[in-house]
């Protein structure tokens, strides 16, 4: 990789974090395709190759017009194995699709979970009509208009909202473990404890070991499990969502701290300020404020 590609992945990575959304072209060039750190984003992308694609326990091979949707708590490569490579991608946090949102997660969704198939083959039809979202994205993206990112999150959830319409790909082999399904199931279970919808009942299921009781499983089988199939460890998944939850309830409630640290299982709100102050390193009245 040289300098100049360097640069201009370092200026997108920095971008996509300070902003939470980016969206580009993609063409022939592989190289040129920007880099950035999977982590914490979700990605959208329509793309015409012949590729295969690795996905949590699957492989899936595609030739023609696809639409993929990228998680990013499971793992995935992408090997394109012809000369055509082109289409469209967009990026984004769900903190920034779901600003004014509180319904579930995008973990929940049935193009963004576990078990469920990513990948939509399109036809003609499809292909212009989702090229054409991207395309007013990309050219939406470099105005100075004020609600810009409410725009942005509009084409996005229209993307979305088209794909579930469709039927998914079938072409692909299947590698069925234990651990995807074990993790599956923590997922599932950790969604089904939110939105929290009263602040006089605690959180009841708040560390690994509460998980795998309620699973009926060994809290070190859940942890591997959960640790191979995402990268992440369990208690990263309850942590991440918990301060979610908690930053929708400050934005969007009238609650007082205390009863919203309570609702999220702290006894006292010196627990819950110093567990949000660690996390995202400021403190929850300031984030209200």
């Amino acid at each position: 990789m040289n300098n100049q590609t360097e640069t201009q992945n370092c200026d997108f990575t920095s971008d996509l974090k300070l902003k939470g959304f980016k969206v580009y072209q993609i063409n022939g060039d592989q190289s040129k395709i920007p880099v950035y750190s999977r982590r914490d984003f979700y990605k959208i992308c329509i793309n015409t190759s012949k590729s295969i694609i690795q996905y949590a326990d699957r492989g899936i091979e595609t030739d023609g017009t696809i639409l993929f949707f990228g998680n990013p708590i499971i793992p995935y490569s992408w090997e394109t194995i012809s000369g055509e490579y082109e289409g469209y991608a967009c990026v984004f946090t769900e903190e920034f699709l779901k600003a004014k949102d509180r319904s579930e997660t995008l973990h929940e969704s049935p193009l963004f979970k576990i078990g469920g198939t990513p990948i939509f083959s399109l036809n003609a039809e499809q292909k212009l009509f989702i090229d054409s979202l991207f395309q007013k994205m990309i050219k939406e993206y470099e105005t100075d208009y004020v609600f810009k990112d409410d725009l942005m999150r509009s084409y996005v959830n229209l993307i979305i909202h088209e794909s579930m319409k469709m039927q998914p790909s079938e072409n692909f082999f299947k590698h069925k473990n234990a651990s995807a399904r074990i993790t599956s199931l923590f997922l599932e279970l950790l969604e089904r404890q939110f939105p929290i919808e009263t602040k006089n009942e605690p959180l009841a299921l708040k560390t690994p070991q509460d998980y795998a009781q309620s699973l009926a499983v060994h809290v070190n089988h859940l942890n591997r499990s959960v640790k191979e199939v995402t990268g992440k460890p369990t208690t990263a998944h309850i942590t991440e969502r918990i301060i979610n939850e908690a930053k929708a309830l400050l934005h969007h409630t009238d609650w007082s701290i205390s009863d919203i640290g309570y609702s999220l299982g702290f006894e006292y709100p010196s627990y819950f300020n110093n567990y949000f102050k660690r996390l995202t390193g400021t403190v929850p009245k300031s984030l209200r404020m």
